[in-house]
């Protein structure tokens, strides 16, 4: 199936996680956010939800400093 990563199609494996997608990225485990679809996913959820043909995901990581 085909997603959007901020912008950046992706080829993933079907019924493919938001921690999937994360894995992929090689993205920090903690001080990131998460929307699916212009909704935001809770951390809790990230193992359970399920990304489908042509979502839109958001990931924003935190970076420290001023």
């Amino acid at each position: 199936m085909t997603i959007v990563v901020n912008g950046t199609a992706r080829e993933l494996a079907t019924a493919a996680t938001v921690t999937a997608v994360l894995t992929l990225l090689e993205a920090p485990e903690t001080g990131c956010a998460v929307a699916v679809n212009a909704v935001v996913v809770p951390r809790a959820e990230w193992p359970q939800h399920i990304l489908h043909d042509g979502d839109l995901i958001d990931v924003l990581t935190a970076v420290p400093g001023g």
